[in-house]
């Protein structure tokens, strides 16, 4: 209960915790960014890391620290596309034999949506899947079980990490400064999570109209 506790601080008072962060650790800041992200696209045991609202809270936190956005950017982009890159290596070596044993952390409903998603929009979901949380971390997993070629996956990793990174990290620093962002940043943590969710919510309903059997 008091790990929820803290998950739930973290991700409502990020831009807080990530000041934090900036005025202990300084330059070794950007490596802490790049972990997560890295971790976040890359590990499928941690589709719990925040995403979308970290790169917010980077760029707005890049106008008043000792950041530099163009430097966030360039690293930020790189831990994505090499996120993706290692966890679509993992499951095409051995996602199979991963998703055939009881896994703690690797819930197969998770596995099964992307999978649908997947399915649904094909390799368009390695950039669309940026931008929904959990999704987003088995969408290369998924893509590496199904042995999508990877050219293919390169494409679509590459194009969606600079997309998603740049709108919300240069989001975070053109808007993150606006006072009433600044101080209502929680309800915009929870807005872009909303916002990133309806493509699911969508998939699930859709796919719910279509299993439903017609009356004669």
């Amino acid at each position: 209960m008091e790990i929820l506790r803290y998950l739930i601080d973290l991700f409502l008072h990020l831009d807080r915790h990530l000041a934090e962060i900036i005025a202990d650790y300084g330059i070794w800041t950007y490596a802490i960014l790049f972990l997560i992200i890295f971790c976040e696209t890359g590990l499928v045991v941690t589709p719990f890391l925040p995403g979308d609202s970290l790169l917010f809270a980077a760029g707005a936190l890049a106008v008043t620290t000792a950041l530099n956005v163009h430097v966030l950017l360039l690293l930020l982009i790189t831990a994505a596309i090499l996120g993706d890159a290692v966890n679509y290596s993992i499951g095409r070596k051995v996602g199979v034999a991963i998703l055939a044993r009881d896994r703690r952390f690797i819930k197969r409903e998770h596995v099964d949506r992307t999978h649908q998603f997947y399915e649904r929009h094909g390799g368009k979901t390695i950039v669309l899947a940026r931008f929904i949380p959990i999704i987003r971390t088995f969408a290369p997993f998924v893509a590496g079980i199904a042995k999508m070629r990877y050219t293919h996956f390169a494409v679509y990793n590459v194009s969606g990490a600079i997309i998603w990174v740049s709108l919300f990290l240069y989001g975070g620093f053109f808007f993150g400064t606006i006072p009433v962002v600044q101080d209502n940043f929680s309800l915009v943590v929870i807005a872009i999570i909303l916002v990133s969710l309806i493509p699911v919510m969508v998939e699930f309903f859709r796919s719910r109209l279509v299993a439903r059997p017609t009356r004669s």
